[in-house]
């Protein structure tokens, strides 16, 4: 399904709502299997405000033999979970949002998630490392592709601590991040404007 067509003096008039909410403390104690739906429930919950917020009614959430999410009356949708935090957004165009929470990784994962060239964009630390990694797994996301591309994306710009450009498939994707205890936030804010919310 191709995405709609907006014209872009449309979307940057358009505020999206990327909602960020704390899971509970006893969702750790549940099997991994109950934990898994739980965090699904709770992301979608997310999503719910997200639309409310949008002013949009949510509809039935569907995803395709990728488990990419497919739109609903035009709307596009994405969530993301982890352990303590989960996330949803809604979008008139495609959308991606992914968090992690900012932590040591290997010399191994840095140089698989990012070129040389890219780290030198950015001091190379940790958040850094979460900044692109949440940053091209949104892109991917929004693109409705897996992490198996992320070789592709390319971080060719970081403006600032809030802000960076990814280049996949000849496309650029403006990123906006959100920090929050310990955990990085990144969603595909193109011409949008954003209004990040926490619950």
């Amino acid at each position: 399904m191709s995405p709609i067509q907006i014209p872009q003096s449309a979307i940057r008039n358009i505020t999206i709502y990327p909602v960020i909410m704390a899971v509970p403390e006893a969702v750790k104690d549940l099997t991994p299997k109950e934990r898994v739906k739980f965090l699904s429930r709770q992301a979608r919950r997310a999503l719910e405000i997200s639309a409310e917020k949008s002013s949009v009614r949510l509809g039935k959430l569907e995803q395709d033999k990728q488990n990419a999410p497919l739109p609903f009356d035009g709307i596009y949708w994405s969530i993301t979970h982890k352990i303590e935090y989960v996330g949803g957004v809604i979008a008139p165009c495609p959308i991606g949002i992914d968090i992690e929470k900012i932590c040591s990784r290997t010399k191994a994962l840095f140089q698989k998630t990012a070129t040389e060239a890219e780290w030198l964009l950015a001091d190379k630390t940790f958040e850094t490392f979460f900044r692109y990694w949440t940053a091209k797994e949104a892109v991917l996301k929004t693109a409705g592709i897996g992490l198996r591309a992320l070789s592709k994306c390319r971080v060719i710009r970081v403006p600032d601590e809030r802000h960076l450009d990814i280049e996949y498939d000849a496309i650029t994707y403006h990123i906006q991040h959100h920090y929050h205890n310990d955990h990085i936030a990144s969603v595909v804010k193109n011409s949008y404007a954003i209004d990040w919310t926490v619950v």
